[in-house]
């Protein structure tokens, strides 16, 4: 028998009270059972928690039925995260738990299970201070999985592939991690081939090989199994991808011999009404909407991902930028730093490290005493730590721009770490020289400079360490500094200087959707500069970085409309305020500044058939064209040309009063899988179905057929609307909801109401 994967999903019940029997409720995992709690504007840590009253200590359990226990057999459960501090117990008896709340366990069961029915109950305790400095969650928020397993077999952490390339040949080293007989094969739809090998080492080549790409993410199918004479004891299956990455210095980064600039996001991995119990559809829908405007990679900050997102990003041609934790002696991780750093390392690389978008490994994330003597030992004992499980990826750490002169400071009273990092005070270093010759204490110790935030001084680190290349490990998304001060409120895009320097190899906004935690202060409940909002809604400023990232021939405009609310957003970290309307009621032919955002070589503008000039994308700051344009109602028609050539058209249109409700699609056909989740929104539009920016209406959502409602989001993070609702008010024109499936066949329909509104209705056909 090889092995047997069952996911526990389902079946589970949970308590925040005592584990008697009347307290527990049933729940669908993943579970986040902070995102649900009350809004609470004084509670501890507000701020970096969304207001959300997380404390406590939360209780799962679980049924599971075992037919036979059969000899010779392991079992084992496997949680890929749960936040945190998780005890777990099979049967009465502690089985073992977890601290550091985004690393995946594996515990050994076997001697406590029985056959029949066994009681898994496990105990998270959401209690220690200080908390991450983003929304956490809290529960067991990824995937469980019940393992059954011959005695004698694979284990997925000691298998290592590496690839390399000659000529069209591509060349495959497997260590499987047993001095067992292990067969390989290797198949796509056009090749199989297999080798095996007993002395753990097993290399197979691939004539006229695929390659794995952002632009063409070739994945191989590989089977691992493991013999015992003629009988197949386990079998591992993975998918990999055959590329290589090249760090040339003052060239830049290469995959697969070409040059290639990153063009990433920063992300945290909750998602708006299921907090950070978020399943792997959700993801693909973000990740697919981030890949379509261009982008290449996104950066997993500050933590280990679930493990679904990293195999979409195999998919889809996502690199990945990935670390284990953000601060070390200092903030929520201080706890565990002395005991459990090499372990979490070590969970993060091995579990990861086959996976093709890993392009890239981070150690920490603007640490404390940044460039001093303390700082840079523990660096340097990452970093080598790191390479004895990992030597095929640069490995970096991600640099403040605040650097300070040596101080000793009891990081155990620093109760706001981030604040001791960033404040400026009498120690702040503002010499750039001694601030370079901080950066080049790091840079001894990295293989690739990651910056945050300092593209003014990219060209005096490259003169003083040219043999580096720089990645912006986050960047703003609009405002740029001035060597002389680390902000600065000029239109100078941050991408420019990414395009401008061969040995800048790419950069990667903060962030590129809105998340809970880190507020700048109530009512705002999270995070608001990016591009896009919690409910996948795009932002004007995402349009921009379509221009500088796609080659798809696109055109878009948008206007200044300082009448909207502000949305909490850190000042630096904001933009123009831009909005995707043309409605001004209040406005009689006042003249309104306009942004236009094209990759095409020439832009004509109309307004109500009267052409306005714009000069060309190139003639402009950012290549961004800025104008203004008359209050007329009516419609906005903009066109982008290419030689001559009209490529593509955008219309902004005057809505008339919201009449009806509209989802962006009106049919569509669903796998009948339990527990699969996806998100729709309704928009108000007028009788010709143009959308109704400033409508704020109330909706409600019902749904019938085999699907449930999850929750509602709006994508305003200064709202205390609850998300567990089957209503929220429209903000900015639109309202959306996750629903989920129960996994039966059926015809499910989601219909939305508002008051005064003609309901609108999705039909979602459920099939096996």
């Amino acid at each position: 028998m090889t092995r047997i994967e069952t996911q526990l999903m389902t079946g589970w019940e949970f308590t925040l009270l005592e584990p008697h029997d009347h307290n527990f409720k049933p729940v669908h995992l993943p579970h986040d059972w902070a995102i649900h709690a009350p809004i609470n504007r004084t509670m501890a840590e507000g701020l970096a928690q969304g207001f959300r009253d997380r404390w406590g200590i939360g209780w799962y359990r679980r049924q599971v039925s075992l037919k036979e226990k059969k000899k010779g057999h392991v079992y084992q459960l496997q949680f890929d995260g749960v936040y945190e501090n998780s005890t777990v117990w099979v049967n009465g008896i502690d089985v073992g738990g977890q601290k550091y709340g985004y690393s995946m366990f594996t515990l050994d069961i076997t001697d406590y299970l029985h056959e029949g029915d066994n009681l898994i109950l496990v105990k998270v305790d959401n209690t220690a201070t200080p908390a991450d400095r983003w929304y956490s969650g809290a529960g067991i928020y990824r995937t469980v999985k019940l393992l059954e397993l011959n005695e004698n077999h694979l284990k997925p952490e000691d298998i290592q592939v590496k690839t390399s390339i000659q000529g069209e040949t591509g060349i495959v080293t497997i260590a499987t991690g047993s001095s067992s007989l292990v067969k390989a094969c290797i198949s796509d739809e056009s090749v199989r081939i297999t080798g095996d090998s007993d002395n753990g080492i097993i290399r197979i080549e691939i004539p006229q090989v695929k390659l794995w790409s952002p632009d063409h993410p070739h994945l191989y199918h590989v089977e691992l199994s493991l013999y015992e004479r003629e009988h197949v004891l386990d079998s591992y299956a993975l998918r990999i991808g055959v590329r290589e990455i090249e760090m040339k210095a003052g060239k830049g980064m290469f995959i697969n011999g070409e040059g290639m600039k990153i063009k990433g996001l920063c992300i945290h991995q909750d998602a708006s009404c299921l907090g950070v119990a978020v399943p792997s559809e959700i993801w693909r829908e973000r990740l697919v909407t981030f890949k379509a405007m261009g982008c290449n990679a996104i950066r997993t900050a500050h933590h280990m991902p679930a493990s679904e997102i990293l195999d979409i990003c195999d998919e889809l041609g996502l690199l990945v930028y990935e670390e284990p934790f953000d601060k070390w002696t200092g903030g929520s991780y201080r706890r565990y730093f002395e005991t459990e750093w090499q372990k979490d390392l070590a969970c993060m690389v091995k579990r990861d490290r086959n996976h093709p978008c890993i392009f890239i490994w981070g150690v920490g994330n603007e640490v404390e005493h940044q460039g001093q003597a303390s700082m840079i030992s523990i660096l340097k004992m990452l970093k080598e730590h790191l390479l004895t499980l990992d030597d095929t990826r640069p490995v970096s750490y991600a640099m403040n721009p605040h650097f300070k002169y040596d101080s000793e400071v009891d990081l155990s009273q620093v109760k706001d770490i981030q604040q001791f990092v960033d404040e400026v005070s009498d120690t702040e270093i503002y010499n750039n020289d001694e601030r370079i010759e901080r950066i080049r204490r790091i840079a001894e110790h990295v293989d690739v400079l990651s910056c945050n935030y300092q593209e003014q001084w990219y060209p005096a680190i490259h003169e003083a360490m040219p043999d580096k290349l720089i990645l912006g490990s986050e960047t703003y998304q609009f405002f740029r500094g001035h060597p002389d001060q680390m902000q600065n409120f000029s239109d100078e895009v941050p991408w420019l200087d990414v395009e401008k320097h061969d040995y800048v190899i790419g950069g990667m906004l903060w962030t590129g959707i809105d998340y809970l935690g880190e507020s700048m202060g109530y009512p705002a409940k999270g995070w608001a500069g990016s591009l896009f909002s919690t409910n996948n809604e795009r932002k004007p400023l995402s349009y921009l970085y379509e221009s500088y990232w796609s080659e798809k021939p696109m055109v878009y405009l948008a206007v200044m409309d300082y009448s909207l609310q502000d949305e909490g957003a850190k000042e630096h970290w904001d933009a123009p305020r831009y909005a995707s309307h043309w409605n001004f009621p209040q406005f009689n032919k006042t003249v309104i500044p306009y942004m236009i955002a094209s990759n095409c070589e020439e832009v004509t503008l109309e307004l109500n058939g009267k052409q306005f000039h714009v000069l060309k994308p190139s003639s402009h700051p950012n290549r961004m064209i800025t104008g203004y344009l008359p209050y007329f109602p009516g419609t906005i028609t903009l066109r982008g040309f290419i030689h001559g050539e009209e490529m593509c058209q955008y219309q902004l249109k005057t809505a008339g009063p919201a009449v009806r409700l509209a989802f962006d699609t009106r049919e569509i056909r669903l796998e009948a899988k339990e527990s699969y989740q996806q998100l729709f929104t309704v928009r108000a539009v007028d009788q010709d179905g143009t959308p109704v920016f400033r409508e704020s209406a109330k909706v409600t959502f019902a749904v019938t057929g085999p699907a449930e409602i999850v929750g509602v989001d709006n994508g305003d993070l200064c709202s205390s609307e609850t998300y567990d609702n089957t209503w929220m008010h429209m903000y900015r024109g639109c309202v959306s909801t996750v629903i989920r499936l129960t996994g039966a066949e059926g015809r499910v329909v989601l219909s939305a109401f508002a008051e005064g509104m003609f309901a609108g209705e999705l039909v979602i056909a459920v099939n096996k």
